[in-house]
């Protein structure tokens, strides 16, 4: 998600008749200095997260009844496969790196606060606005087709769940300067300072039950988990045993926090539960996002992997996911919603096998096969909105950015956890949507004072 990095690779190309040629032909002009290693760590954790989030759904249907529960509710076993596949919090480490890497280029070409804050920013918040438009529309027309609101409600939901991460992220971009600064003053300390805060949120919240103490937590684990993209940036894993020695601590920290500290098993949030380590999230999100670090980061994995990308048809693939990553990511559930919208009707087509049976898994390759489909379609229809590059030097104020960025957060977040559908002949929440709305417009607009351009991030940069 850097400036000049991988979204750049495909500006300009999409055309659905010569889109490959032009990602590979960009491809194939990548430096060899490039750490290609971080850009498939962040394309490799979101297509993970998506297929994830395809299989934890379990709809289920008859000629009478349909119902979507959840696989970790379901079958309890699988909650502890969340422990491999919650990997979002690998896509913040690498996010660290790439802040890093950005901001230290920006800095050295003369740029401040205002302007890179503004890039950044943008080539997240673009994708938002067509997925808001859609779901708009979806709201009032299902209105007008005389939809109940909880049809309503509970559909655009679950599509707006996943857009908790990048709630989160927002507010994480804005703070990475100064959390880059910290970094440089303190180095690991900076990470420790706040596994030390995630810690005592923790034992504030069990020992006083005051449960809204746990919302700090969005700050202390996320930039924890941030920070160590700047360890990984500075060198700090370039050791294998350093790597490998926050494997094994995280995973034993891990261990200890759920089988002796009573922590939830599961590492995403089950429906039906009171506690949850991902919202808010807990030390025990924070112990897997150390051990997924120190696998990810230990040399010899790194190594072979850096052999792999040097071929230009894997190095293409993880060219183009990276391009349109956040299109991917909003839109995914929204395919899932869709699909199962069209096959209930005619009497829960394709839904008739019980969860959790040897023929529901079977069915379950078709099911990734259908929204993978339907995904690339979307990916087809939005995908230039992120992929369009930004030519101009010109930035709005920084306290513009970072309210727009507050504003979007707020509204997502409210979104996520209520969903678009609302009374009224509009048949969505208008609060909300006209936050997210309005802080889209704030962190996206590109008006003010003339500045430098940022400079292109340097080889190593991701």
């Amino acid at each position: 998600m850097a400036a000049g990095g991988l979204g750049e690779a495909v500006s300009a190309t999409w055309r659905p008749s010569g889109l490959w040629s032009g990602v590979r032909e960009r491809a194939d002009r990548t430096p060899s200095t490039r750490n290609r290693y971080a850009d498939l760590l962040r394309a490799a954790s979101i297509v993970v997260v998506v297929i994830g989030h395809w299989l934890m759904a379990a709809p289920a249907g008859s000629d009478v009844q349909f119902s979507l529960s959840d696989m970790l509710h379901v079958a309890p076993w699988t909650q502890w496969l969340t422990w491999v596949f919650q990997v979002m919090p690998l896509f913040f480490v690498v996010g660290g790196y790439a802040n890093a890497a950005s901001w230290e280029a920006a800095r050295a070409g003369g740029v401040d606060y205002g302007l890179w804050v503004s890039r950044r920013l943008q080539r997240l918040v673009r994708p938002v606005v067509p997925f808001l438009l859609v779901w708009c529309a979806l709201g009032l027309s299902a209105r007008w087709l005389g939809l109940s609101r909880d049809v309503v409600r509970n559909g655009s939901e679950a599509a707006f769940v996943p857009t908790w991460f990048l709630a989160v992220y927002l507010i994480v971009v804005v703070l990475a300067p100064p959390m880059h600064r910290l970094w440089r003053r303190f180095g690991m300390t900076s990470f420790w300072g706040f596994v030390v805060g995630a810690a005592v949120i923790d034992t504030l919240a069990r020992a006083t039950a005051i449960e809204a103490i746990r919302w700090i937590n969005y700050i202390f684990v996320w930039l924890a988990i941030h920070q160590l993209g700047y360890a990984w940036r500075d060198g700090m894993f370039s050791r294998p045993y350093r790597a490998v020695s926050f494997a094994l601590g995280g995973l034993a920290a891990l261990v200890v926090l759920v089988g002796l500290a009573s922590y939830p098993v599961s590492m995403v949030t089950v429906p039906g539960e009171r506690a949850a380590n991902s919202n808010p999230p807990t030390l025990a999100l924070l112990a897997l996002a150390v051990t997924h670090a120190g696998v990810a980061l230990a040399l010899a994995l790194e190594a072979r992997a850096r052999k792999l990308l040097e071929r230009l048809s894997v190095w293409t693939v993880v060219v183009f996911v990276n391009g349109v990553i956040m299109t991917l990511y909003l839109w995914h559930a929204t395919v899932m919603v869709l699909l199962l919208g069209v096959a209930e009707p005619p009497g829960a087509v394709g839904l008739r096998f019980v969860p959790d049976t040897p023929a529901w898994w079977l069915t379950r390759i078709p099911w990734l096969l259908l929204l993978a489909a339907g995904l690339a379609g979307f990916v087809a229809i939005f995908g230039p909105v992120e992929t369009r590059r930004s030519r101009s030097d010109v930035a709005p104020p920084a306290w513009r950015s970072i309210a727009g960025a507050i504003a979007l957060c707020v509204g997502l977040a409210t979104l996520s956890a209520g969903g678009i559908g609302g009374e009224g002949e509009l048949g969505v929440r208008p609060g909300p949507v006209l936050l997210a709305f309005a802080g889209t417009l704030l962190a996206a607009a590109g008006s003010g004072e003339k500045r430098r351009p940022l400079p292109t991030v340097d080889a190593r940069g991701a």
